[in-house]
Order: C-alpha cells, then sequence, then structure tokens
C-alpha cells in the first residue's frame, strides 16, 4: 500500500492536534504538529529576551535555533536545541505572541522549508494554518476542522484546567481565541483559509471518536488507507 499525506487545518482549538495525532496512530504515519514549531520560536525568543515586535532579530535568532519533533508515548515531544520545551510552549505566555510570530514572512520560510522536507518520504499527517494550502498542496486527503468560537474556548479551558495551565478566564479564552482567528484570517502570508480542495469538517457537536472515524473514513473511500 503506497503512504499518502493528509492536511488537516483549521483556527485556534479547533482540535487539529489531537485528531492529527490519532489519525496518524490508527494509520501508523507519522505526525507533524506544525504549531508547536512556531511556539517553539516564540519559546526561544522569549528565552533570548528578544520582543515579539523585533522582526529582524527574530528571524535571525530562527535561522541559528534546532527544532526537533519526536514521537514519544504521550504525543510529540518538541526539543529546542536540546531542551524538551513540550510543555513550555503551551503556556498562556506563548499563545499570546504566537500568532505574531507565525506572521513573519523569514520566520514562515524557513518553517515550512522544514515542513516541506518531512513530508517529501510521504506518510505524514500534518495539521496547522496553510497546510493544505502551502504546505502539501499535493496532498491526497485535506480536511479544514473547525467548531464554533465558544466551543473551541471550552475546550481549551478544560485542557489548560487538567494541565494547570490556565490563568485566563472562560471568557477571556473565547475573546483571545476570536482575536487569533481574525489574526491568522488577515495575515499578509499564508493566511489561515480553506483549500479549495478541503473536505469542511465542523466539530462543534462531534466526539473526537467521530471526527477521527469520518477522517479515517475519507481515506479509504479516497485513497484505500494506511498499513
Amino acid at each position: 500500500m503506497d503512504k499518502f499525506n493528509i492536511a488537516i487545518d483549521g483556527p485556534a482549538g479547533a482540535g487539529k492536534s489531537t485528531i492529527a495525532r490519532l489519525v496518524a496512530g490508527a494509520l501508523g504515519f507519522v505526525y507533524v504538529d506544525t504549531g508547536a514549531m512556531y511556539r517553539a520560536v516564540t519559546w526561544k525568543v522569549q528565552q533570548e529576551g528578544l520582543l515579539p515586535e523585533q522582526e529582524t532579530e527574530v528571524a535571525a535568532m530562527a535561522n541559528r535555533m534546532k527544532i526537533e519533533l519526536i514521537p514519544g508515548e504521550e504525543g510529540q515531544q518538541v526539543f529546542v536545541d536540546g531542551v524538551d520545551v513540550t510543555k513550555a510552549i503551551r503556556t498562556t505566555a506563548i499563545t499570546d505572541h504566537v500568532s505574531q510570530i507565525a506572521s513573519y514572512g523569514a520566520v514562515r520560510e524557513l518553517l515550512v522549508s522544514l515542513q516541506k522536507q518531512m513530508a517529501i518520504s510521504r506518510g505524514v499527517v500534518m495539521d496547522g494554518r496553510d497546510i493544505g494550502t502551502h504546505v502539501m498542496p499535493d496532498a491526497e486527503i485535506k480536511v479544514f476542522l473547525t467548531a464554533s468560537v465558544k466551543e473551541r474556548a471550552e475546550r481549551r479551558f478544560k485542557e489548560m484546567q487538567s494541565s494547570g495551565t490556565c490563568t485566563l478566564t472562560l471568557s477571556e479564552l473565547e475573546q483571545d481565541i476570536a482575536r487569533r482567528d481574525q489574526l491568522d484570517q488577515d495575515r499578509e502570508i499564508s493566511p489561515l483559509r480553506r483549500a479549495h480542495d478541503a473536505v469542511l469538517m465542523d466539530s462543534t457537536s462531534m466526539t473526537i471518536e467521530e471526527v477521527v472515524d469520518e477522517i479515517l473514513g475519507l481515506c479509504k473511500d479516497k485513497v484505500g488507507g494506511g498499513k
């Protein structure tokens, strides 16, 4: 069975990472969390004492750093220059600035190049904002996963509560997600949008298992699917 690539795009808090990881596991494919890569750069910016507004300095720093995505028992581990930042990149301090860092052309060019390299061998499930439109435009399966702002805020709130990283109220989180949606849609380079050939999937009233099953069904229908 030939391997194929799966692109899952969508707004913040739509559950892309969880869904992509489960789909990859079911198919025996490699999962690539592109959002973690932008978060890793944002983390490094803060460690270096740079301001998010210092675009030139941020881009230069991004070119010097080494990002590694390593599959682990509890999901993908993220390393920056040998340091495990898997948990550190999920804090509110990172979330507040990642959309701005991701809007910089030089940063996107660098990370998209890395992501394209990861996809060459195929058998990849990649999630992000511009995977189906820019990173893997030839992916055999494309999904645009979304949910209402209210539902996404509630999911993220529960997630952050369980991990002990919640510093916002539910109302503040809802406002923050709406703000990030606007930033991602309005940015000049690779804005968030649905690829013309992507299947729109609204998960507002769906369980994780239902979304995974639907995507696996697409794989079976379209390419015969997996290992």
